[in-house]
């Protein structure tokens, strides 16, 4: 099956954290707070895509408020932060959400997010993924993580589901709903 008919059968779209909406890099201050770089396309992509009826999801091995308020920013609602593996989270969410892996995308970039990417009905993976991800996945993007690969994957997600042209016309019409 082709990336573009997976991409027509997604209804949820998860993504890893560190390293895919970010460049993989965390900040620590002697006061034990954090900072993290997001990039605005791909929240941008993100609440685009939520307009449009996919679902979007965050999970991550290592819990941090950082993400839990970038996901709060966006929208987001489905975030399983633990230290327990990704498989698990992925489970459980699919049983939550009454979906099977067929309809799920997942974009990781690290060994922890293979068994994730093997059970995806849809796998993609930035372009600085680790190179055991990205022979693996159905998707490399150009971009980096936390630089636009979030943003390309659900663009290409969009179109293959026949909604990006007119969602760009609402806009060059100015006239966004």
């Amino acid at each position: 099956m082709t990336f573009e008919e997976k991409a027509a059968r997604t209804r949820l779209v998860l993504l890893d954290v560190d390293g895919v909406l970010t460049d993989g890099k965390v900040i620590m201050s002697g006061d034990g707070s954090e900072a993290k770089r997001f990039d605005i396309k791909d929240g941008a992509a993100i609440v685009w895509a939520q307009r449009l009826g996919l679902r979007v999801g965050l999970i991550s091995a290592r819990p941090s408020p950082v993400t839990d308020r970038r996901a709060a920013e966006l929208r987001v609602r489905l975030v399983v932060q633990s230290g327990t593996p990704k498989i698990r989270a992925y489970e459980q969410i699919l049983k939550k959400q009454r979906l099977d892996d067929s309809e799920v995308a997942f974009m990781g970039d690290d060994l922890l997010d293979l068994p994730v990417i093997a059970r995806a009905g849809l796998s993609a993976a930035p372009a600085d993924a680790v190179p055991e991800v990205r022979a693996r996945v159905d998707y490399v993007a150009a971009a980096r993580g936390g630089e636009g690969a979030v943003r390309e994957v659900i663009e290409r997600i969009l179109r293959a589901q026949g909604l990006w042209e007119s969602f760009v016309a609402e806009w060059t019409d100015g006239r966004p709903k």
